[in-house]
């Protein structure tokens, strides 16, 4: 608190007992701004992001083809009970997309939903499957990208009955109804 007395000679400014000193207050007014002054000069750099290389092979050949099919009997292999035998029906329950990322040994380093029509039983049976499966079949070294992964994406296509086919190995759909 600033108590002002007026002396015969002008203006005093003399501080209550218990108030800080002016000096003190001053410094209590200034010093945010000084630490905002001196943060906003230094930055924070993120590490550098590897770079990542996808080799040319890694897209549209035949090795990555016969990569994907492989994956495919393994997930068909390790889930019989889920799978579709025969032809898938004219208006399939769901279309699940999952995206899913495999290391040089074949593991599994990520996987999720990449696109779905909400049906979430289909979404967490098509994960659960591709989960199921794992591991799965190294890739072939000149497919891995510069971290050694391939990220890859297949298609679970599901009847009403809840049973699927994977796009890769799929019957034709069937054409009508009945």
């Amino acid at each position: 608190m600033l108590i002002r007395v007026r002396p015969r000679s002008g203006l005093a400014a003399v501080s209550a007992p218990g108030n800080p000193s002016a000096c003190t207050r001053l410094l209590q007014r200034f010093v945010p701004f000084l630490l905002l002054a001196l943060a906003s000069g230094c930055t924070i750099t993120p590490p550098p992001r590897p770079l990542l290389v996808i080799p040319p092979q890694a897209i549209n050949s035949a090795a990555l083809d016969d990569y994907r099919a492989a994956i495919a009997r393994r997930i068909v292999e390790r889930n019989p009970s889920y799978v579709l035998q025969g032809t898938p029906q004219a208006m399939l329950r769901s279309l699940v997309v999952v995206s899913f990322t495999v290391n040089r040994d074949g593991q599994i380093t990520k996987s999720s939903v990449y696109r779905s029509n909400g049906d979430y039983d289909a979404e967490a049976t098509a994960l659960v499957t591709l989960r199921r499966s794992a591991p799965l079949p190294p890739p072939p070294a000149h497919l891995l990208n510069s971290v050694g992964q391939i990220e890859l994406f297949e298609d679970w296509l599901f009847n009403d009955n809840g049973k699927f086919q994977l796009r890769t190995l799929a019957s034709p759909q069937a054409q009508n109804f009945n």
